[in-house]
């Protein structure tokens, strides 16, 4: 006769028995409304003063007072406008834009450069007094470029350089925040066993950083040019101060003139002037789109990298 022995029933040890883990649950659309609406009066914000500036070149001097705001009067009165700008003070605007430019690029180029090789420096080298050194690049982050301006002006009117391109070229070159960048990023960019193996070759510091360090510091180079790109090409008082003579102004203290020149001429012909100001502003920033738009996937790579550690 065989017996059959119920089977015993072992409880886990540690506690209840394990669950299937639960699924993410997804962002609830009530979660993600507000940040929506964050996010479009973001891009309303940033957006509305573009298109009113397209808006009002299309309008002359009485629309632009008697018309609604945000809305087109005509395309041939914004070809008309576009032509009086160009053409007006025999064609000084377009002095205006091509100064503006070579001090853009000239100052870009230049503080990037100079960031990138300072940079390295600090990421790569170590040498007496450099901790102190960079906490005063850190400083310099913070002072204002428009508290700079008096005494920059004192300085360059001893050497003889007021009212020339060199006294907006040679301030611009100076980026502290540009510098910082690039040492960030060239900690992280440019590995320090490449260094080696480079000097192990034979290569000299100065080749390993034209040849090696340059390349892999690319993205970071082209967002410090960005930001020194658009920070030059919109200022208004250093050129305000250094410059006299009107054929040197950028576009910034040349609009200034014509603006000054429609409030103060009241009726008639100066009056007409503030639509070309208008005008003369949306033309101004086309540049500065189009060079956005060319380099943004540098500008948008270098921000990235290094924020996440390998």
């Amino acid at each position: 006769m065989t017996t059959t022995m119920p089977k015993a029933t072992t409880a886990p040890a540690d506690g209840p028995a394990p669950t299937a883990p639960k699924r993410r649950r997804s962002a609830s659309p009530r979660r993600s409304t507000p940040l929506t609406i964050a996010m479009l009066a973001a891009l309303a914000y940033f957006l509305l003063p573009l298109f009113w500036l397209l808006v009002a070149s299309t309008k002359n001097t009485q629309d632009l007072f008697n018309s609604f705001g945000l809305w087109f009067s005509g395309a041939p009165q914004l070809l008309d406008n576009i032509s009086q700008t160009f053409t007006q003070d025999d064609g000084v605007f377009v002095d205006w834009l091509l100064n503006t430019a070579v001090y853009a690029v000239v100052s870009a180029v230049g503080a990037a450069m100079i960031a990138a090789a300072a940079g390295y420096g600090f990421a790569k080298f170590r040498f007496r007094g450099d901790r102190a050194a960079f906490n005063l690049v850190l400083g310099a982050i913070m002072v204002p470029a428009t508290a700079l301006a008096i005494p920059t002006y004192l300085l360059f009117a001893e050497v003889g350089l007021v009212n020339t391109p060199w006294a907006i070229i040679l301030p611009s070159l100076v980026n502290p925040f540009g510098l910082y960048l690039m040492r960030v990023y060239a900690a992280d960019a440019v590995p320090d066993s490449l260094i080696e193996a480079a000097r192990i070759d034979g290569a000299g510091e100065g080749r390993i950083f034209f040849r090696i360090a340059l390349r892999l510091l690319g993205p970071g180079l082209v967002t410090v040019l960005l930001f020194t790109l658009v920070a030059t090409w919109n200022n208004y008082f250093l050129p305000l101060i250094m410059l006299s003579d009107p054929n040197l102004y950028p576009v910034t203290v040349g609009l200034s003139s014509w603006a000054a020149q429609a409030q103060n001429g009241g009726s008639g012909a100066s009056s007409d002037m503030l639509p070309l100001v208008v005008t003369g502003s949306m033309i101004s920033i086309v540049p500065l789109v189009i060079a956005f738009l060319m380099l943004q996937r540098y500008w948008q790579s270098g921000l990235a990298t290094g924020s996440v550690k390998q």
